[in-house]
């Protein structure tokens, strides 16, 4: 039993160390084009892509309790943090309201169309991915206060 558990372990861990991020363009919040492949990829840095909503409570919770132990991190950590709301077209507009209002640090991308998010096959935010030398290395999903702390210690580990 042993041998078969260790055995998905290794397949699963496998499987999700060979996925890669879609060769996509968003629009940051200034309207300018990123490609999320291509402009995040510098060596051995941890890219840290979380997905929100501005009608998703948890989300904006995660992204403050980040954002509040962010400039550790980054000193601890080659590290990035990059907010990819999937608002849609009518709730869109309330993004930059709220990232200002926030004074979060990150780069906040948008993914209005949703493209990004289906392509990874992701259900519902809060949704995080952690992208390493151009492969996914760690997936994660919901939040729960105070789990940013386990969050930290694992991508240390990374």
């Amino acid at each position: 039993m042993k041998k078969i558990a260790l055995l998905l372990l290794f397949v699963s861990t496998a499987a999700l160390a060979q996925k890669e991020l879609p060769n996509l363009n968003l629009k940051s919040l200034d309207n300018k084009s990123v490609n999320i492949k291509s402009d995040f990829n510098e060596k051995d840095k941890v890219y840290v892509y979380v997905f929100w909503a501005t009608w998703c409570a948890p989300c904006i919770q995660e992204l403050d309790a980040i954002n509040d132990v962010y400039p550790d991190w980054q000193e601890e950590l080659n590290m990035e943090v990059i907010a990819v709301s999937i608002d849609d077209a009518r709730t869109g507009k309330r993004v930059k309201p709220l990232v200002n209002g926030r004074s979060w640090e990150y780069n906040v991308l948008l993914d209005t169309n949703q493209d990004l998010k289906r392509s990874l096959s992701i259900a519902n935010p809060p949704y995080t991915i952690v992208v390493k030398n151009g492969a996914i290395v760690f997936e994660q999903a919901g939040h729960a206060p105070g789990s940013e702390h386990d969050f930290f210690k694992k991508l240390k580990s990374l």
